[in-house]
């Protein structure tokens, strides 16, 4: 007869099973740690991109007098604004930024047309476009497609942090969902 060998199957103990919990634990934790990094430093980014194109805002209307895309004069033969000192019409939106664009205040394709193509992006796969607000009189950067949690985040560290109110607003408040934010910089 044949006897049974009977083999001892090992698994793992308790403390290799908790060890691995912990390595998987530090790994979850360095990947969130991370994601926050990146979603931080993407919120200082549309600052500082604010920052750049107030600065090229006002660069060019010192040497030339006018907001770029609202300038009279036709420069490069590209077009010209009406001059009032508001981004009031449709073609001067495209305008700013050709005027920015030929002026060498910021880089770019001036010989593009489209608005759409032209305006610089943001880290959010948003745009920054001019614009106008009829109602409070004034000329500001539109951020379109920003997180609610980073537009809250910039509203609170710039402004009033309430997104109706300041010189910063949304389009809505910072619950959830994508935003557009307005910049009244000018």
């Amino acid at each position: 007869m044949h006897k049974k060998v009977m083999r001892r199957q090992r698994g793992f103990t308790l403390v290799e099973l908790a060890i691995v919990l912990v390595i998987i634990g530090l790994i979850l934790g360095a990947i969130l740690k991370g994601q926050g990094m990146i979603k931080n430093a993407k919120i200082k980014r549309v600052k500082s991109d604010i920052d750049s194109l107030v600065a090229a805002v006002y660069g060019y209307q010192d040497r030339y007098t006018y907001l770029p895309g609202d300038d009279p004069v036709n420069r490069w033969g590209i077009g010209r604004g009406n001059g009032n000192g508001i981004w009031d019409i449709s073609r001067e939106y495209a305008l700013a930024w050709r005027h920015l664009m030929y002026a060498d205040f910021i880089s770019g394709d001036p010989t593009q047309t489209s608005e759409t193509v032209l305006a610089k992006r943001n880290p959010f796969g948003g745009a920054y476009y001019f614009r106008y607000d009829g109602t409070l009189g004034k000329n500001y950067v539109l951020v379109d497609n920003i997180p609610s949690d980073a537009a809250a985040s910039l509203d609170e560290k710039y402004d009033d942090g309430t997104y109706n109110t300041g010189d910063i607003r949304a389009n809505a408040n910072y619950t959830r969902g994508l935003r557009d934010m307005y910049w009244y910089v000018f």
